[in-house]
């Protein structure tokens, strides 16, 4: 696993498959995603790296139920004690209580499916014993006042994390960027096509200066003007 400073108090966790980010604030972390299954250890040794004890991560936020999102959450709140968030419509999924609902392939997104179940362990992840649910609009006690952002299409409970003090802007799925260009662009994989193009153009009308991505490197500088012009390209929402 890389670990990639973004800011003083923010870090990118960047594992073979999709990333997470830790944020720091005086007297306590969190994490935003938490890897694949079997990613709990990993993600305390990085902690620990950066001289912070795994216990100060109060929370694990989670943008959706993907197991490449949501597979380490269990094992590292074990580690750790630390609360598990995730969107009440996900929540459920992340509990192990229903199976979550496959994505609505395009034809030329069936081998980047291919590809990254390639790179997902085959143990059944650990489910957290308890999942805190939340939704739009809900102020989390960190970053200054951290905002949900109900984000649907990728899963139904997707959701995005906005730190408005901080210009943070963390997308979870709804939005990544081209492995091999850098391109921004519409995430991919997902339940609602048209649901999920109304949410990114949501997610840039926010006002952010750094923008998180689920995968892809972050957008650092101007993040919401290049947000915009990306969501154009996907036409209006009706």
């Amino acid at each position: 696993m890389d670990v990639i400073e973004l800011l003083p108090r923010l870090h990118l966790l960047r594992f073979p498959v999709g990333q997470a980010y830790l944020w720091s604030d005086a007297d306590e972390l969190t994490l935003i995603d938490a890897g694949v299954a079997g990613s709990g250890g990993a993600i305390a040794g990085a902690v620990t790296a950066l001289g912070r004890d795994p216990s100060a991560v109060r929370r694990i936020v989670l943008t959706h139920f993907h197991e490449d999102h949501a597979g380490g959450a269990g094992e590292f709140a074990a580690l750790s004690g630390a609360q598990v968030l995730a969107h009440r419509l996900d929540a459920p999924v992340v509990r192990g209580e229903v199976s979550g609902p496959p994505p609505v392939f395009e034809d030329w997104e069936r081998p980047i499916h291919a590809e990254a179940l390639r790179h997902l362990p085959r143990a059944e992840p650990v489910r957290p014993e308890h999942v805190t649910e939340v939704s739009d609009g809900d102020v989390l006690d960190f970053g200054g006042g951290a905002r949900i952002v109900h984000a649907p299409g990728h899963t139904h409970g997707s959701i995005a994390v906005h730190l408005p003090e901080h210009g943070v802007l963390f997308t979870g799925d709804a939005v990544a960027a081209s492995p091999v260009t850098g391109t921004v662009m519409l995430g991919v994989l997902n339940l609602d096509r048209a649901q999920a193009v109304a949410s990114f153009h949501r997610l840039a009308d926010l006002d952010a200066d750094l923008a998180c991505f689920g995968h892809g490197d972050p957008v650092t500088g101007q993040a919401a003007a290049v947000l915009r012009k990306a969501a154009d390209t996907y036409g209006i929402p009706r």
